[in-house]
């Protein structure tokens, strides 16, 4: 009975080990495909990407915003770089702190070289104002980036502007004014912040013009931009996307569920595949 006993601690044993190692692997082969990148364009590649990964021994998902841990360590990253090397830097984001986002998108600016951000899902919010830093923005043709209208508390700060333009003064009780007042200065500041991006690549009057429409409230603050509307804007976008930006996003796989909501044959298919073709076995994709 005793080698039941050890045998148990070590099955226990490897059950733990097997998330972090895992973790290691996946981690190896990102930084594989992120060197065949560096090497095929000639550049740094920073990827900053968002996803709800199963990180700890007991399996629990971690859902990451772009906070000051990221704008650190993507500042260090700039700093190590050559000034004449451009950098590529894939994003793929819900936001996050206006802080954070804006110190890594002015340090993107800053950079003499090329920058060029790459958007394979989408970049919302912050991830859309590091957009903005870019020389070039490559987005998948089904990728979106989103408004940078900000937020106060959970009001849009346009609204509370519009509120205090439609309803008397003496009917709004003084919170809601302080709300106003603060919500003024941040459209404002943001406002600016696009127009300090935008101004060394586009003349500085569609500069203004795109930070006007990013900020109004046009659109809800969750409204995907596509593509076309990007260019639209007279934002700098190409839909030239490199196949090791989607090889490394398929490297940040969402937690295994039990029952997978997508189910496919994983294999590319192409105009004289068979009709009916015969997988030896049922494939599942995470």
């Amino acid at each position: 009975m005793e080698w039941i006993f050890h045998l148990f601690w070590l099955l226990l044993i490897i059950s733990a080990l097997q998330p972090w190692l895992q973790q290691k692997m996946l981690t190896e082969m990102r930084f594989r495909v992120m060197q065949r990148l560096e090497k095929k364009r000639g550049s740094r590649l920073i990827a900053l990407i968002h996803r709800q990964e199963t990180m700890s021994f007991l399996g629990f998902p971690v859902m990451r915003f772009i906070n000051i841990d990221d704008s650190e360590e993507v500042l260090r990253v700039i700093r190590m770089t050559p000034p004449d090397m451009p950098i590529d830097f894939i994003i793929h984001t819900p936001g996050g702190l206006v802080l954070a986002a804006e110190q890594i998108a002015r340090a993107l600016n800053k950079h003499p070289a090329k920058v060029t951000v790459f958007v394979p899902h989408y970049a919302m919010s912050g991830g859309t104002m590091i957009a903005l830093a870019a020389d070039e923005i490559v987005m998948d043709e089904n990728a979106v980036l989103g408004p940078l209208d900000p937020q106060i508390g959970n009001c849009p700060a346009v609204s509370l502007l519009k509120l205090i333009e439609r309803k008397d003064i003496n009917n709004i009780d003084d919170q809601t004014l302080i709300m106003a007042d603060i919500a003024e200065k941040a459209v404002r500041q943001v406002r600016q912040a696009i127009v300090d991006l935008l101004k060394d690549n586009l003349p500085l009057e569609k500069a203004e013009s795109i930070a006007v429409a990013l900020t109004e409230g046009r659109w809800t603050h969750d409204y995907p931009i596509t593509v076309e509307e990007a260019k639209a804007l007279g934002l700098p976008i190409s839909t030239n996307m490199p196949e090791e930006v989607y090889e490394l996003m398929s490297l940040y796989p969402q937690p295994i569920q039990r029952r997978p909501s997508v189910q496919y044959v994983p294999l590319p298919y192409h105009a004289e595949r068979p009709t009916e073709p015969r997988p030896t076995r049922a494939f599942w994709w995470w």
